[in-house]
């Protein structure tokens, strides 16, 4: 099922960057793009949105006073350069509130979000609470200049290199600029671990493991002193470990 999508905005720049951003979503279908409040509860009488990114500061009706209007809200996310408005952005249960100029990996964390508002009324899935077995479990990466859909099954371990990952698969390596916190957040922890400062691993594709190193794939990767504890955990195997 498609998440409807309204853009409402008085900057024509700002509606192409969250346009073309969501042109990686292959179920994301915009509905329509406003440059004022007005147009955009003219719009909402005649179509129904899922999802709005809306400004908050516009001529006629600022963004907070028109959400603050509808009697039936779609998710929202808010777009703004003011930071003082988050408050009030919350209190509108805002799914988030994007500082411009908005960069692609936190956009790529807002629409996370709403994918995950989403599953939980069984419509759409990503990364977070999706288990491992699930086939359309995914997440996704930037790589160049194009977004990858990756499914999550097929990753072996993540390695932070600086400003950098790299996402190994059995017959592929990604490089994507980002941080590996961001892609931590994203994966479900029952079936990664993070076991060092620089490294996240899949549990099912553990092949052995010492007192400070595991084995994937033929690739021996380390046991972080301050991750130890947390992979004695989660391969429920402390007395293997000294």
């Amino acid at each position: 099922m498609k998440i409807r999508t309204l853009i409402v905005d008085d900057e024509p720049l700002a509606i192409e960057i969250i346009s073309n951003y969501l042109e990686n979503f292959n179920d994301v279908e915009i509905a329509g793009k406003c440059g004022n409040a007005i147009q955009a509860f003219q719009l909402l009488q005649q179509k129904p949105v899922d999802l709005m990114f809306l400004d908050i500061k516009m001529p006629g009706l600022n963004g907070t006073d028109f959400l603050r209007s509808l009697k039936n809200r779609p998710k929202t996310i808010f777009t703004t350069a003011y930071s003082e408005y988050a408050l009030e952005g919350f209190e509108l249960d805002a799914v988030d509130y994007l500082m411009k100029p908005v960069s692609f990996d936190r956009f790529l964390r807002a629409m996370d979000k709403v994918y995950q508002l989403h599953d939980n009324r069984g419509t759409t899935r990503l990364a977070h609470e999706t288990p491992v077995g699930d086939q359309e479990a995914f997440l996704y990466i930037k790589v160049d200049r194009k977004t990858i859909k990756l499914n999550i099954n097929a990753i072996l371990w993540i390695e932070s290199i600086r400003d950098y990952v790299k996402v190994v698969t059995a017959d592929h390596v990604y490089i994507s600029k980002q941080k590996i916190s961001f892609l931590e957040e994203m994966l479900p922890d029952m079936h990664f671990v993070r076991i060092h400062r620089s490294f996240i691993v899949s549990l099912s594709k553990i092949n052995s493991f010492y007192a400070y190193s595991l084995e994937v794939n033929g690739h021996e990767l380390p046991i972080g002193r301050n991750y130890k504890q947390d992979v004695q955990k989660k391969l429920k195997a402390e007395q293997l470990f000294f």
